[in-house]
């Protein structure tokens, strides 16, 4: 009787830690996917894998803005993934990596057409002082209209080969440039390239940073 009855306990437990898996699965089903777009340059000069024409550009954003999606900051996204704050129906981060002036120039009125934002992450280096990167300017403009900015290094170095004490500086100068001229907390990294290992991971949690983006 006792082992007829240890059983059926048993089974009891067995059925529920079932049941709370399944759930869990389903309640991750329903937990909305959010795509994360990258471009580099949108103009109608360059011809290479990472520049879009206008054109283009247009085109995406047009299909985006028809299927209903809705442009969210990485702070949003971060505040989704922490503490599972509400997002706008179909979520979407539309990114920029290095922060030339075509984004400016070119993909800016396209997205403001669409009520669009994006994320621009900045080689800080070469903001005002490259004519194919953007000023403080602009980017003080487009933040002012809803755009956000995070850091890709000061010199788009490729992290996981310098040193550390190099690693250090670019990512945390950077960030410090973008928090000076901006006046807002920057805790938001492009790694340059898309690479990184656990060095590097280390030193982005060091110099500040609460995410980081590749390309995988």
């Amino acid at each position: 009787m006792r082992f007829f009855r240890k059983s059926i306990i048993f089974g009891l437990i067995i059925a529920a830690a079932i049941l709370l898996i399944a759930l869990y699965g389903a309640l991750s089903f329903l937990r909305p996917e959010i795509p994360v777009l990258n471009y580099h340059q949108v103009n109608n000069n360059a011809y290479n894998a990472l520049t879009l024409n206008a054109k283009e550009f247009d085109a995406q954003m047009n299909y985006l803005y028809k299927a209903g999606y809705n442009t969210i900051s990485p702070g949003q996204l971060l505040g989704y993934l922490r503490n599972g704050e509400e997002l706008p129906p179909n979520p979407i981060l539309i990114t920029f990596d290095d922060g030339y002036e075509d984004n400016y120039r070119v993909a800016y009125p396209i997205l403001k057409k669409y009520n669009f934002s994006a994320t621009i992450f900045l080689i800080t280096d070469f903001v005002d002082a490259n004519s194919r990167y953007l000023t403080w300017k602009q980017i003080k403009e487009m933040r002012a209209n809803g755009f956000s900015f995070g850091s890709h290094t000061l010199s788009h170095a490729f992290l996981t080969e310098v040193a550390d004490e190099e690693l250090l500086a670019q990512l945390a100068k950077s960030r410090e440039a973008i928090e000076w001229r901006l006046g807002e907390k920057v805790e938001c990294l492009a790694y340059p390239g898309g690479k990184y290992d656990q060095r590097v991971i280390n030193f982005a949690k060091r110099a500040g940073y609460k995410a980081a983006f590749t390309i995988n």
